[in-house]
């Protein structure tokens, strides 16, 4: 069975593309079958797995151009399939906003390839635009990545309360979030503890967070640039380690 996980946060610099990425290669690393969305205009997720300015992307794929087949691209070296994306996406909520169902149109065209795939993971854009409804709408669980930040965690617990209620109730009764990551953590500074036990309190129930927390890191942070996952770029590194800790708990969490 197919898991569709959605990474969504209202805020940017959070750690969510990276999170998507280095989850998912550090899932197939063990053998899991998985499927990388760019459904961010920005197009992170596709520099950061080495895909550029292609013309078969996810909006391509939803404007018709091209079947959801087509633009699944196939990267070996990392044992992943990505559907890309380019600024022509940004147009799509523009063109959706006054269809009719236009909050199922990426659950839609991702139905006939889900059985496909052990995990398809969705990297949104940082706001809670109408791509990101759909790409929550095409989702059966969310993972919330939080910097260790004041300002980040409050726009998560708004994100919590507020979107992901509502997009249950009225879009996507199947929704659940699979869990929380803190991401950016910083040891030396007394905040970064202070920031996860504000939230964990808030929230209230602490099983809702992944046990890993993801450090500030060097190597983290340079591997987008040179095109691989972290796990690629630097496999012995503590970012490599973490990421595939998580994508363990990823598994283990899945199964319940």
């Amino acid at each position: 069975m197919s898991n569709v996980i959605v990474f969504a946060n209202q805020k940017g610099g959070v750690g969510k593309t990276t999170s998507a990425v280095n989850i998912g290669a550090s899932l197939a690393e063990k053998d899991q079958k998985v499927l990388l969305i760019d459904f961010d205009p920005q197009g992170n997720l596709s520099s950061s797995v080495g895909l550029f300015n292609n013309e078969k992307t996810i909006y391509s794929a939803l404007a018709g151009q091209f079947s959801i087949n087509e633009v699944i691209h196939a990267i070996p070296e990392f044992k992943l399939d990505v559907i890309p994306a380019t600024i022509d996406l940004s147009a799509a909520s523009l063109e959706l906003a006054d269809q009719e169902k236009r909050e199922y149109f990426l659950k839609e065209l991702l139905d006939p390839i889900k059985e496909r795939y052990d995990f398809i993971l969705i990297d949104c854009p940082p706001s809670l635009d109408l791509l990101t409804i759909n790409g929550i709408v095409a989702s059966d669980a969310i993972i919330i990545p939080v910097q260790c930040e004041f300002f980040a965690a409050q726009g998560f617990l708004t994100l919590l309360f507020n979107t992901i209620s509502r997009i249950k109730q009225r879009l996507n009764p199947k929704l659940h979030i699979l869990g929380v990551i803190f991401t950016m953590y910083d040891s030396r500074t007394r905040l970064a503890q202070e920031v996860i036990e504000m939230v964990v309190e808030k929230v209230g129930d602490p099983s809702l967070f992944f046990k890993t927390v993801i450090p500030r890191n060097v190597k983290l942070a340079e591997a987008p640039s040179h095109s691989q996952p972290v796990t690629q770029y630097a496999s012995a590194s503590s970012g490599a380690e973490r990421y595939r800790n998580l994508a363990q708990e990823v598994l283990e969490r899945v199964k319940k």
